[in-house]
């Protein structure tokens, strides 16, 4: 069965880099400890402010365990 998961991360201008690898370590995270057999899908989204300016992102990963 094909499961979903939701991750999160706020980004912060000069921060960027940084915190895009914390949300590839915290993905990463995920499928090592959940014994994740085949990755389906991954795909990032950003949401935005008022302005336009990228202000976090949003990764999906489709997986079955």
């Amino acid at each position: 069965m094909i499961k979903v998961k939701t991750f999160v991360s706020e980004l912060q201008i000069f921060h960027t880099m940084n915190e895009l690898n914390a949300l590839d370590r915290q993905v990463n995270d995920f499928i090592s400890s959940n014994n994740v057999k085949r990755v389906v899908a991954v795909s990032d989204a950003c949401t935005t402010d008022n302005t336009g300016a990228t202000i976090g992102i949003i990764r999906v990963l489709a997986y079955e365990e």
